[in-house]
């Protein structure tokens, strides 16, 4: 009896043993791998800082500062006159309103066509939902083309206009994918408890679906958001009058002008230097980096609603 009491004393204390140099194995390894992610994800978050921050250190520099020196980690020299010179521009806040009305109109749309959209898509009933599906897949990896497109717009008589940047973009398979895969993970209990009580299909959507969709409907409002404020290439392609250009287009356009005038000598340094380029730069990514906080709780939880389920 106490030959089998020592013996299983034995087996337990060498199974301690060896649990605790598996754990001291383990937790060496994880310690090595934190730190290299550590340093690895430090040295990525500088990466991609280093570019906004030399953008805002060089819009409150001088040109003499500027000049001075390649690396800008702080304004040796402190000048406003960039700020100053791109706010009192009229043409600078003409394009503001034409991008802050593309933005907000174009994202209403981009909205209730989406949300409509996929709550329908969603339907496990739908006749043809396959078919409808495939048809808005088909379209992420086949388009019309550039020339197709453009010909469409100008037929329908939407060029140098603000709805040429909007209506041709109204959805975005992406975005309607992952609203249709949300809807798609809430309960139907509660559709059927609303259908029950009497209310309609559209009441279903507007009162019981949008409320607890919160995360994802916002998520996709922010994609919407971000690329019409930065979209550049639609206005390049159907907009060529100077009072309905975007933000964009407008910066294009003067930092070219600059450029020339620079290079013929034109005009003051100063208002032709890197100086103004990165203030105007920075004054076009400071709404998006306002609005962008109020977001972020929704966003992660947006991203991955619906990713899985198909």
């Amino acid at each position: 009896m106490q030959t089998r009491q020592h013996a299983w004393q034995e087996r337990r204390e060498f199974t301690d043993e060896q649990g605790k140099a598996e754990k001291i194995k383990v937790s060496v390894g994880s310690r090595i791998f934190d730190t290299v992610n550590l340093i690895f994800l430090i040295l990525l978050g500088l990466t991609t800082f280093y570019p906004f921050w030399d953008c805002l250190v060089v819009s409150f520099s001088s040109l003499k500062s500027y000049l001075a020196t390649n690396i800008h980690l702080w304004p040796d020299e402190w000048s406003f006159e960039g700020y100053a010179y791109m706010l009192k521009s009229f043409d600078l806040w003409r394009s503001y309103a034409n991008s802050i009305f593309i933005t907000v109109v174009g994202t209403l749309i981009n909205m209730l066509i989406t949300t409509m959209a996929a709550y329908v898509l969603s339907k496990k009933d739908l006749k043809g939902q396959r078919f409808f599906m495939f048809l808005a897949v088909f379209t992420m990896m086949f388009t019309g083309g550039i020339i197709p497109t453009y010909i469409v717009v100008k037929d329908l008589h939407l060029m140098n206009s603000l709805w040429a940047m909007i209506l041709p973009s109204a959805v975005n398979t992406y975005n309607l994918i992952i609203l249709r895969n949300f809807f798609l993970e809430l309960p139907m209990e509660l559709e059927e408890a609303a259908l029950l009580d009497g209310c309609t299909e559209i009441g279903v959507l507007f009162r019981i679906m949008l409320p607890i969709s919160k995360p994802a409907l916002t998520t996709v409002t922010l994609f919407y958001a971000v690329d019409h404020w930065n979209d550049f290439f639609s206005a390049i392609m159907y907009i060529n009058k100077k009072e309905a250009w975007p933000l964009q287009l407008f910066l294009r356009s003067m930092l070219f002008q600059n450029d020339a005038a620079y290079s013929s000598g034109g005009e003051s340094l100063f208002l032709l230097g890197q100086p103004m380029k990165m203030a105007a730069v920075m004054l076009a990514i400071i709404p998006i980096m306002c609005a962008y906080p109020f977001f972020q709780k929704y966003f992660t939880a947006g991203m991955t609603a619906g990713a899985v389920k198909g």
